[in-house]
């Protein structure tokens, strides 16, 4: 088992959904996890497709749930999103890019592929300084709250099984295979260096 406990990352596109659903899962159980978006902008679902909610990432929690209530607060509960925010503020003030974080991780989780791609694009322009691994693991979650908390439930008991183990670099290729058959779905795994 590892002498420390493992640096997480979760990253989703706009650290709303997914990232922070996993965030606050694994903090309860004691992870030491940060969570991320990698979109240019914070999107959030408005009251058509082709009309979402736009905001840049130094926009607090706080600060679009307002919004939200003074837009319509009937449309924004019923469809989850103020609840969402609500829980979202109590974990960290507003959502963050990963590209502009610095801190190294043991785990990356992503939770869709083109952030994953977004996440390796980074890391792999970096200046490589310690040579200190960081395993990026994608699992696709589809952005809702049902699958949300299900993809947390996944990532957390992945967390723990990595934490687990012995010899991380060595075993991860097979616990992912055990995962991947036990959860009946595919990851994608790269090893990054800071």
């Amino acid at each position: 088992m590892p002498s420390h406990p493992l640096r997480v990352a979760v990253v989703c596109s706009s650290n709303q959904n997914r990232s922070m659903e996993a965030h606050n899962f694994l903090s309860k159980r004691g992870f030491d996890v940060r969570s991320f978006g990698t979109g240019s902008h914070v999107k959030l679902p408005g009251p058509a497709p082709d009309k979402p909610n736009v905001y840049d990432f130094k926009t607090t929690y706080e600060q679009m749930y307002n919004d939200l209530v003074r837009k319509d607060k009937e449309l924004y509960t019923q469809n989850g999103i103020l609840h969402m925010l609500d829980r979202n503020k109590r974990i960290k003030t507003k959502p963050e890019r990963f590209q502009d974080c610095k801190e190294k991780f043991d785990l990356v989780i992503t939770c869709e592929e083109r952030v994953y791609d977004q996440v390796l694009e980074d890391l792999s322009s970096r200046e490589q300084e310690t040579l200190q691994p960081v395993h990026v693991i994608n699992v696709d979650i589809q952005d809702n709250h049902e699958e949300a908390t299900l993809g947390a439930f996944l990532i957390c008991e992945l967390c723990q099984c990595i934490q687990h183990s012995d010899d991380m670099e060595n075993e991860m290729d097979e616990l992912l295979q055990e995962f991947e058959e036990k959860s009946k779905r595919c990851f994608l795994h790269t090893v990054c260096f800071y």
